[in-house]
């Protein structure tokens, strides 16, 4: 038997109350294997950290950008 069937009889035989814990963490490994989408993540990071722009960490008010684009 595979290593995948053995799972699979390991999750019929769960209580349903597990359930909902196994497939966090299911998703949380499926997750952790999408390398390039962490490396996208974290380039862009470094991109904001490295960027020169003193107004990088600028930040306006609610307000100030509903007036900025006329919607306030």
């Amino acid at each position: 038997m595979s290593e995948r069937e053995q799972a699979k009889q390991v999750i019929d035989q769960l209580p349903e109350y597990k359930i909902s814990n196994l497939l966090l963490l299911l998703k949380g490994l499926q997750f952790d294997d999408d390398m390039e989408d962490a490396l996208y993540c974290e380039k862009l990071y470094e991109d904001y950290v490295n960027d020169p722009d003193p107004e990088k960490d600028k930040s306006d008010s609610l307000e100030e950008c509903k007036k900025e684009w006329g919607i306030g």
